[in-house]
């Protein structure tokens, strides 16, 4: 039997303003990623990375194309399928993190399971077991400002991850990090691949983030270049 695509993107283009001053992010952009599979997302600053994941995310909607995840078409979706998807399938970690101050870690992760009202005893098990998880066990009460980039970003994964999504989203995971922590954190997400079943696309202009993927996807002016790389060794 023929697995579906998790991710299908089909002729997406994607700009900002109009006429000579427009900027093309996305130009005509096919990419199709399977269940279970870690593809990097390469290319250098205004490739179109991050207008690409804002589009797989719903931040954005496509000038033309389609965009589908998990089987829904994000341009014809409802509000609430959106919604749906959103709370079930994906997970994504944006650039800055979006880790809220006045909360601890452990209130961060959290509030992915108040929104979909979880159980008091479920949320406690499952902002525990992330946690640890991420090596963070012992930092629940910390805030961010309290914690390392590191650390952060190991909350951030937790939260991402807490209402167990299909299909994780990571914007320049390790751009803040040193070369150590960069490689604990993709490390991190190649475990969740291999152990959970997790699909992760991740952008990166790093070159070593590039190891660590089933497959690499070349970004250059908003066009895929090189699609059929060949799984890396």
């Amino acid at each position: 039997m023929t697995t579906q695509p998790l991710i299908e993107l089909r002729g997406l283009h994607k700009s900002y303003g109009s006429g000579p001053t427009a900027v093309h992010a996305l130009r005509g952009v096919d990419l199709e990623v399977a269940p279970g599979e870690l593809v990097v997302l390469s290319g250098r600053s205004g490739a179109g990375k991050t207008t690409l994941l804002g589009l797989l995310a719903g931040f954005l909607a496509p000038d033309a194309g389609t965009v589908r995840v998990a089987g829904t078409d994000l341009v014809a979706a409802g509000a609430a399928e959106y919604a749906a998807l959103r709370r079930e399938t994906v997970g994504v970690i944006q650039q800055d993190l979006a880790l809220l101050p006045m909360l601890t870690a452990a209130e961060n992760v959290e509030v992915p399971l108040r929104i979909v009202r979880a159980e008091p005893a479920q949320r406690d098990a499952r902002v525990l077991e992330l946690l640890g998880r991420v090596g963070l066990a012992g930092h629940a009460h910390q805030r961010p400002d309290e914690m390392s980039g590191g650390q952060q970003q190991r909350v951030a994964i937790a939260r991402a991850l807490a209402n167990r999504p299909a299909l994780l989203l990571a914007d320049e995971p390790t751009a803040q990090l040193d070369s150590e922590t960069a490689a604990r954190i993709m490390g991190l997400l190649r475990e969740l691949v291999e152990e959970e079943g997790l699909t992760v696309l991740v952008a990166t202009h790093d070159p070593a983030v590039e190891a660590v993927g089933d497959r690499v996807v070349h970004l250059q002016d908003g066009e895929v270049h090189d699609p059929a790389d060949a799984p890396l060794g």
